[in-house]
């Protein structure tokens, strides 16, 4: 099974513009997330894809290897698939860009439900501990079927706990997906959803187009830099793996 790691790198971003230039350590975050994720030695190869000549050139002066996007996206996964249709691999894995701790593990788990034949799209999941997350619409929930697929996906509370009924399986979707290359390509040719423009979901997409998406839970509490403040505890978080 030839994997393919793709890294949707957008310059531009709401709260931290220029996040994925920003300084961890003394590299940057984009080139921290790449080099991480070579280190996983879980892939054929690498690339980020970027609407940005700045993050472009920063991973090929780096030794890595990068892709300018010719297309306007709405969503990372619909900038990798511009990408995948050049590329011969049987599975490709969306890496946030933002998510420079890339854990081998955790992507390990997540190639090994391609094992099944009839999974076509597979991302992850963890255990809501804190919460005070569960009403923030930053983090997205899911709710689960009994083969462990994907009922749905929203930034409000999910599920609705009527008559204060004990409740304690909340899931907080982690943004890493693993498609197989067809799934991918068939995603980025549909026109977003209706539910998806409305929740800013992609995941939503793929269940509106009647695609099923294997969840696999995992219990790695990764950094997401979306904030300044973020990028601080990553700094913390960075030099705790150093020492």
């Amino acid at each position: 099974m030839k994997v393919i790691g793709l890294i949707p790198a957008r310059y531009s971003a709401t709260r931290f513009p220029g996040k994925l230039l920003a300084k961890l350590g003394d590299k940057t975050v984009i080139t921290t997330t790449y080099q991480n994720a070579i280190k996983t030695n879980l892939f054929e190869d690498v690339y980020v894809i970027t609407d940005s000549q700045l993050i472009y050139n920063e991973i090929l002066q780096n030794g890595g290897k990068s892709i300018i996007s010719k297309g306007i996206y709405e969503t990372g996964s619909d900038r990798i698939a511009e990408a995948a249709e050049l590329i011969d691999a049987d599975i490709f894995i969306n890496i946030q860009g933002d998510e420079p701790f890339v854990n081998k593990e955790v992507i390990e788990k997540l190639l090994n439900v391609f094992e099944d034949n009839k999974v076509e799209v597979a991302s992850l999941i963890q255990k809501i501990t804190n919460y005070n997350l569960i009403n923030d619409p930053n983090y997205v929930k899911v709710v689960l079927d009994n083969n462990q697929y994907a009922l749905y996906f929203s930034r409000s509370p999910i599920p609705y706990i009527r008559d204060n009924q004990p409740f304690s399986n909340f899931f907080e979707h982690i943004g890493i997906y693993a498609f197989r290359k067809q799934s991918l390509i068939n995603f980025s040719k549909w026109e977003q959803t209706e539910l998806e423009k409305a929740e800013k979901i992609e995941a939503l997409r793929f269940l509106e187009n009647g695609v099923k998406i294997k969840m696999v839970i995992t219990d790695y509490m990764g950094i997401e830099i979306d904030t300044p403040e973020d990028l601080v505890k990553a700094e913390e978080f960075l030099k705790k793996l150093n020492n």
